[in-house]
């Protein structure tokens, strides 16, 4: 091992107060969620204001927007936390159906929460008569911060950590992540939080940004969508490898926790879940292209 990096002593929780037996406390992970929605609401503003850059003009009014946000943010909860329940722990939410609720206590899932905000798109956009190719544009240009910030959040609550690694730019995370690893030797893991937050926000976002405000991408229908599956689903591909699957994935004897083997090659929950956004993606990339 070369080295290591220290975890920062961060508090997952910003302030906190005890309030008639309640534990109230602003997180960084929900701070995350309202600035990240915050600026995606900023850049819906700015296109809506710019006619020149969609084809027959801004599909729907900046007054909508409040509406247009509610469904989103309806959307990202209840298919996150579904998509958690489902994909991650079934069994634990069938022997305890009423923990399903409790998401004060973590456990959001991207790709539930990213089927929750295509379902809500969709009705806002049957309900307002938006045309649905250049609302799901400008929305997939406007997540990417909330990716970013959301990815940062896992790494200063110390979760979603990567497998082992002897790079210098691994990191001796607390808690599970260390308990994991012998006992007689530092536990040094990827920052694989800090990877998805590089590539899922911060270098997607840039590429879906200049194509819709500089390249004129809103004018051709779905493109900037496609993009985005494409876009998404090879970074998390990517990443899985150095990313430690979660714990109900982990076989005896098996830290990779594998599932699906192709020809000796193993697929996590992570990248299966990633495949149909990167076939989906070019499927639509060459649609559009096309047209």
């Amino acid at each position: 091992m070369f080295g290591a990096i220290p975890f920062p002593n961060i508090s997952p929780e910003i302030f906190a107060i005890d309030l008639f037996g309640f534990h109230l406390a602003l997180r960084w992970y929900a701070l995350a969620y309202i600035v990240g929605i915050g600026i995606g609401w900023f850049i819906i503003k700015a296109a809506l204001k710019r006619p020149h850059l969609w084809r027959n003009g801004p599909p729907m009014q900046v007054g909508q927007l409040e509406d247009l946000l509610t469904y989103i943010v309806v959307g990202v909860i209840a298919g996150g936390r579904l998509g958690y329940v489902f994909f991650y722990k079934p069994a634990d939410f069938i022997a305890a159906p009423l923990d399903v609720i409790k998401i004060w206590e973590g456990g959001l899932s991207f790709h539930g929460g990213f089927v929750g905000v295509v379902l809500g798109v969709y009705l806002f956009s049957r309900r307002h008569n938006v045309p649905l190719p250049d609302l799901a544009d400008i929305i997939a240009v406007s997540a990417t911060p909330s990716i970013l910030l959301v990815r940062c959040a896992n790494f200063i609550n110390a979760e979603l950590w990567g497998r082992q690694t002897d790079l210098p730019w691994g990191v001796v995370f607390p808690g599970p992540a260390a308990q994991a690893c012998a006992a007689d030797a530092p536990c040094v893991r990827h920052p694989s939080q800090l990877y998805e937050a590089g590539l899922e926000g911060l270098l997607l976002g840039s590429i879906l940004l200049l194509l819709a405000f500089r390249f004129g991408a809103l004018k051709k229908s779905w493109l900037l969508s496609a993009v985005f599956f494409l876009g998404y689903g090879l970074a998390r591909f990517i990443v899985e490898f150095v990313r430690q699957p979660d714990a109900q994935f982990v076989t005896a004897g098996n830290e990779l926790g594998l599932r699906l083997h192709i020809d000796g090659y193993g697929l996590t929950m992570g990248q299966l879940l990633s495949l149909p956004m990167i076939i989906a993606g070019i499927a639509v990339i060459l649609l559009a292209r096309r047209r």
